[in-house]
């Protein structure tokens, strides 16, 4: 599967491209504001682009009215196309947000419910009860998403509804030639649905990426065969800040040896999840992180560590953003990307992360671990890297057995003498492979 040696960016495109909160019913094209962005993304090393949703919505997109016309805001199919061809032809992959749980008050058939009642032919669309009222006494009640009334839960076991978002689904792949999807909540999506969306995404296009986004619980649920690729892996987004935050490198290394330690009880080896620092749910790793200095070591984590690492626009350069202030304040709008030192430090990571098979690919072993320096291997098919990183603001000597006398740096590229481990400088991050 390509996606397990990629390097994602998200983009949530009703933000950055400057659209109104509200659908305000005007057709401009917005969307072609991401062609620059198109060189950009390369230069960090990202190999995929994940697009939050876009298509026509009451307002944030994930309240969709229709799956098969582009969001007005950002302008028309054509305006999409012509963006996801130039993604492609600079080499990158392209990943839609599948919204399949819920739709918007303004969804055409939730719009026929509302004028037919009881004769609306879409009244099993959703879950309804005539006899109840919604919060905005539409004279009958319906699921909300969570509680939240503006996203009316779809009935995915209703053949006509799994048979429309699947159709859709084909449309995108036809239209715009998407690679893969990521499926929003999707642990509160219907299993059979899933199993069947896979089947159907696997006999219209080889290799069709399917990632969902799980917060807590068993991932295994939906890494199943037959259903899922991926999922989000949010219990080490939380441990890689909350490492750095109260200088306790365990509680990281705790995750990761869950997740992917030698042991036999190992949740997910072999496995690949979506890692990321932040993303458009989620305070921006700039605010959340109490030092600075632990920006670029944080990043060199994510991109070492197993799975698939993903960047949230502008966060590659630490623009800054908390949830506490909204949605908004986490989805800016920018004119144009901006690259710095955190950016090129990121960019050599992401290199390391594609061209070194050990680091997208291979298993995970921790060699050393205090509360603020960490050393961890990854080996594959008889290659192998090193991961040192140490947080604390003074040196420290790793002792360790690298197996090896002299080593690479694939970050600095410079070569290294291991006499029974490393000097760490203050701050520091290490890739090492033995050097030829």
């Amino acid at each position: 599967m390509w996606a397990y040696n990629s390097v994602f960016y998200q983009i949530y495109p009703l933000g950055l491209c400057g659209a109104p909160a509200e659908n305000d019913g005007q057709t401009l094209p917005r969307i072609r504001r991401l062609l620059d962005w198109t060189e950009h993304i390369r230069r960090t090393g990202a190999t995929a682009v994940y697009l939050c949703p876009l298509f026509q919505s009451d307002s944030h997109g994930y309240d969709t009215r229709d799956y098969r016309v582009l969001d007005c805001r950002l302008g028309a199919n054509a305006d999409l196309r012509e963006v996801c061809d130039a993604f492609h032809a600079a080499g990158l992959r392209v990943v839609l947000d599948g919204v399949f749980n819920h739709v918007g008050r303004g969804f055409w058939a939730f719009q026929d419910l509302l004028q037919n009642r009881e004769s609306s032919p879409y009244k099993d669309w959703f879950y309804v009860d005539f006899g109840g009222d919604s919060p905005y006494h539409d004279g009958f009640w319906y699921e909300g998403w969570e509680g939240h009334y503006e996203l009316v839960k779809l009935n995915l076991r209703n053949p006509a509804v799994a048979e429309h978002l699947l159709e859709a689904v084909r449309f995108w792949i036809d239209t715009f030639g998407i690679d893969g999807l990521r499926l929003d909540v999707a642990y509160m999506l219907d299993k059979d649905f899933i199993r069947r969306l896979r089947a159907f995404c696997d006999g219209c296009k080889p290799d069709f990426f399917l990632v969902g986004e799980m917060l807590h619980g068993d991932y295994n649920q939906l890494l199943a065969d037959g259903m899922l690729h991926s999922v989000t892996n949010y219990e080490c987004y939380k441990g890689l800040y909350s490492s750095f935050n109260s200088l306790n490198l365990f509680e990281i290394a705790h995750s990761l040896n869950r997740q992917f330690g030698p042991e036999p009880w190992t949740l997910y080896k072999g496995r690949h999840l979506l890692n990321f620092a932040d993303n458009h749910d989620v305070t921006r790793l700039a605010s959340i992180l109490q030092n600075p200095r632990h920006l670029p070591l944080l990043y060199a984590l994510l991109f070492a560590m197993p799975g698939i690492p993903c960047l949230y626009y502008g966060s590659e350069w630490g623009i800054k953003g908390e949830k506490s202030q909204g949605d908004a304040a986490l989805r800016p709008a920018l004119e144009r990307p901006e690259e710095n030192q955190l950016t090129r430090f990121i960019a050599a990571c992401a290199a390391a992360h594609r061209t070194e098979p050990a680091l997208s690919q291979g298993d995970y072993q921790t060699l050393l671990l205090t509360n603020r320096q960490f050393v961890f291997r990854r080996q594959w098919e008889g290659r192998q890297v090193l991961i040192a990183v140490n947080a604390d603001e003074s040196p420290f000597h790793a002792g360790f057995s690298a197996g090896f006398s002299a080593a690479k740096d694939l970050l600095s590229g410079q070569t290294y003498t291991l006499d029974g481990g490393l000097e760490l400088p203050p701050y520091s991050a290490f890739y090492l492979v033995p050097a030829v």
